[in-house]
């Protein structure tokens, strides 16, 4: 068995945690962004696991009404804390400048991804029209600021709604443009 037989888990538990716990802290912070309905179940769950860790540094880091401050601090400061992790198990030496930059690709990329499955959940869920569920008010709210200048723009074509799709392509082509020049400096200061 090789050094890689322990090290392998020990990072998948290490990322898949810290994960999940990012995970809630980029959805709490778009749910504010986007003045999502916080009485909404599932809003409420957002908050419930989130709260405990985001009161004391409310104390210290100020937000407003639209921005939480807290929760992007703290989504920056676990994204670090988990690549610098990972990095040392996998015996890579980055500096300071290259973990903020990594950090900040990793988190570009799951925001992209929470807005592509949101986006297309959205879609899906318009085919079977569920109703008002708390799911779907969810995410008709984190949506809306992607999908509601698209659709001004691109109205329904002969009842076929082609929003969610220019929307996937420009999640994409962003992910695309931002991702990689991110990456590159992170290699260049690491």
């Amino acid at each position: 068995m090789g050094s890689d037989y322990l090290l392998n888990p020990v990072e998948f538990l290490v990322q898949a945690v810290l994960g999940i716990v990012m995970l809630f802290l980029l959805l709490r912070f778009l749910l504010q962004l986007c003045h999502a309905d916080f009485y909404n179940p599932l809003s409420q769950i957002v908050l419930k696991v989130t709260q405990p860790v985001l009161q004391p540094l409310r104390r210290a880091i100020p937000g407003n009404k639209r921005v939480d401050g807290a929760s992007l601090v703290l989504l920056l400061v676990l994204q670090l804390v988990t690549l610098a992790i990972v990095s040392s198990l996998r015996g890579m030496s980055l500096g300071p400048g290259g973990l903020l930059f990594w950090s900040l690709a990793e988190l570009v990329t799951m925001l992209v991804n929470v807005y592509f499955v949101s986006v297309i959940a959205q879609a899906l869920l318009s085919w079977f029209n569920p109703g008002r569920t708390p799911l779907v008010t969810v995410l008709h709210d984190l949506n809306r600021p992607l999908l509601g200048p698209v659709r001004r723009l691109l109205p329904p074509f002969s009842g076929i709604d082609l929003s969610p799709i220019a929307v996937l392509l420009g999640l994409q082509l962003a992910k695309m443009l931002l991702v990689p020049p991110l990456l590159a400096a992170a290699r260049a200061f690491g």
